[in-house]
């Protein structure tokens, strides 16, 4: 296992992706366990913090915990710093973690925390954290993988960016039909985006609406598609969301 970190992350220089990985998990776990004790009125637990009755929102604190490490990443740009690195790192991983955990009450601009719109932030957290894992372990979407490209080539470059038009349009068309994570993890895995492309959008999402409308055979597909494949993997993910931060229901208290 000593090995294989050092071959893996040490050696190709992902270790402060590595700390970056493991603050964000740990400090989104810890809040979710937080705010959990605070919704049970939990009596020993500190509770939210509210000076003078406000109360402030970890978003807050997640916000200049990134800010602090992106401008200490910027100051050692040009310096060898490789363990303030992995402590910037770790520190932008933790403010992440707080923000994206919150990630529902800056896009609904109210407190959702616990209610069904708090889901996305559960979300947003899942993919951000997929995301990181696979920038670990070195795989990289096309044109982020940082190989060099022959500019002298011709032709080598402008295949290089006819790939990269097609993918980013396919990602493009499988994002607006409602499919994040498959839009998502197809610029990891091309193949995904074809997959995504050329199947029916969700009925709620904008290609539907753009589409469909017109074509009530197709809408009838996807809400047929909706409730038979897509209904059980939704409860499942469900389940899972709220084993990992608590059960949401109509009661936005934290």
């Amino acid at each position: 296992m000593t090995d294989w970190f050092a071959t893996a992350i040490i050696g190709p220089g992902r270790l402060s992706l590595f700390f970056m990985m493991l603050a964000f998990a740990t400090a989104f776990a810890f809040i979710r366990i937080s705010t959990r004790m605070i919704r049970a009125d939990v009596s020993w637990w500190p509770g939210n913090v509210t000076p003078g009755g406000l109360h402030i929102h970890h978003v807050v604190f997640g916000l200049v915990m990134m800010l602090v490490s992106g401008f200490g990443f910027i100051a050692l740009a040009n310096y060898h710093t490789p363990a303030a690195n992995c402590v910037l790192a770790a520190v932008f991983g933790v403010g992440a973690a707080l923000v994206l955990d919150e990630f529902a009450l800056v896009l609904h601009l109210r407190d959702v925390y616990w209610t069904e719109e708090g889901r996305t932030s559960i979300d947003a957290v899942f993919v951000a954290f997929a995301i990181t894992v696979l920038f670990v372990l070195g795989v990289h979407p096309l044109g982020f993988s940082g190989a060099d490209v022959d500019t002298d080539d011709a032709a080598t470059t402008i295949a290089s960016i006819v790939l990269l038009v097609v993918q980013y349009g396919l990602a493009t068309i499988v994002l607006l039909k409602g499919k994040i994570w498959t839009g998502l993890f197809g610029l990891f895995f091309p193949p995904l985006l074809v997959v995504g492309a050329v199947r029916l959008g969700r009925p709620r999402s904008p290609w539907a609406r753009w589409r469909y409308g017109s074509r009530p055979e197709k809408m009838r597909s996807a809400n047929r598609r909706e409730d038979t494949l897509r209904g059980p993997a939704n409860r499942a993910k469900i389940r899972v969301q709220e084993a990992l931060a608590g059960r949401f229901d109509g009661d936005s208290t934290s």
